[in-house]
């Protein structure tokens, strides 16, 4: 099976060469932002890529210096933004025209070329290299694993101007072989539901909590040190931003490896074949978060999926509407279910953690939306610490899930 790595590397860009690729990345948004105009001009918003090439193309070529190969990716670009905008439109969710204003650049086999340190990337005014920027210790870096494992395929990356310095988001893509001694078994699977939120990073259906306090004590901690350093308003001051910048996305990095390992770790010991979380679409307004947070949702899925992917498990994001509102043990759902992060229905009194009770309910809800009769390899239930919820929202202990499987239901430890 085909698997992916997006590894990201800072490159060594001086001056001159910065400023073409300033250039170019200008340029590169105005090409997609006029995409996506002329795309909502009509009476329906056009979404086909042939279309948009065939109607913008030579507009773009000739008000632009852009390689050809940017400008189909600016292309590529607005047709995905007005897809997205057209899909939330049907879901009855508001939303309004792109527009592209972050630092970023789109490459391609034609218009950057790997070396072994450093790259070659097409600009508005020729090719420029750039160094590859590598920890002193490269060993069980993403950096040795991927980008420099000939098992791995560079098919594209994406530039960033971010903190100051030039970053290259690197794609590596590999086909390798499942180890079915360790992959789940599809029939007879559960679901493990986790839900994301301010409070606690994540919390599954089997009870495992991962707090967000570490997460916001170091997120105040950085913002201080920047805070202090931008008083001083010296070079000095500006080149220590860059580095908290630095280490501080080291250390949430960090973080957020290791609870994608343990949610990875606890769908595997406790027999799940799909992991299912809420839709990251509109997380923020959804759970107050601050896009720290939400750039922490992101690559906290990014990871999940990527280390569930060699172990045969599913990743899934479902509709979150009312899950945090609605009683996993007998469904009545009422916003004053929930309290702060105390759960306790009106109608049946059930009592838990809000989070919890929300976690288990996303897992119902990938349930109901794929359980069929005739789909009998399909997962037969919601995994919690002791049990299953099974489509219905009721009840199974580890015997009543053995007996009607053939499968030995262990309870996870606490």
């Amino acid at each position: 099976m085909e698997v992916r790595r997006t590894v990201p590397v800072t490159l060594d860009v001086d001056s001159p060469d910065a400023a073409l690729l300033e250039e170019t990345i200008d340029q590169f948004l105005w090409a997609a932002q006029y995409v996506t105009d002329h795309a909502f001009q009509g009476e329906y918003v056009t979404t086909s890529k042939t279309t948009l090439n065939d109607e913008t193309y030579d507009d773009v070529r000739e008000a632009t210096d852009l390689h050809s190969n940017h400008v189909q990716s600016s292309r590529n670009k607005a047709a995905e933004a007005c897809n997205g905008v057209v899909k939330r439109w049907k879901q009855g969710k508001k939303a309004s025209k792109p527009h592209f204003t972050s630092p970023h650049l789109v490459y391609e086999s034609r218009t950057a070329t790997f070396h072994d340190d450093y790259v070659s990337l097409a600009t508005v005014d020729g090719r420029i290299e750039a160094d590859y920027v590598l920890p002193e210790n490269s060993e069980n870096t993403p950096h040795q694993k991927y980008l420099f494992n000939d098992d791995y395929e560079i098919t594209s990356a994406e530039l960033h101007r971010k903190h100051g310095e030039w970053q290259l988001h690197i794609c590596c893509t590999a086909d390798v072989e499942i180890d079915t001694s360790t992959q789940a078994t599809t029939e007879n699977g559960t679901v493990l539901g986790v839900d994301l939120g301010v409070n606690q990073l994540a919390v599954t259906s089997t009870g495992r909590f991962w707090s967000g306090d570490e997460f916001d004590h170091w997120r105040r901690e950085y913002e201080k040190r920047r805070g202090d350093l931008q008083e001083h308003g010296t070079r000095w001051a500006h080149e220590n931003i860059q580095s908290v910048g630095r280490k501080e996305e080291g250390r949430f990095t960090q973080t957020l490896h290791r609870i994608s390992n343990e949610l990875v770790a606890e769908a595997r010991e406790t027999g799940c074949t799909v992991i299912a979380f809420e839709e990251l679409t509109d997380i923020r307004e959804r759970t107050g978060a601050s896009w720290g947070h939400k750039w922490a949702f992101d690559r906290l899925y990014e990871y999940v999926e990527y280390k569930a992917e060699a172990y045969g498990l599913c990743v899934e994001q479902v509709n979150p509407k009312n899950t945090s509102r609605r009683c996993s043990e007998c469904g009545f759902t009422h916003p004053d279910n929930r309290d702060g992060t105390d759960f306790e229905c009106l109608k049946c009194e059930y009592q838990n953690d809000a989070d919890y009770n929300a976690a288990k309910n996303i897992g119902l809800r990938y349930l109901r939306g794929t359980q069929t009769e005739s789909d009998g390899g399909a997962p037969v239930g919601v995994r919690l610490n002791s049990g299953t919820l099974n489509v219905n929202g009721e009840y199974e202990s580890p015997a009543d899930v053995s007996a009607r499987t053939g499968v030995h239901a262990e309870s996870p430890p606490l």
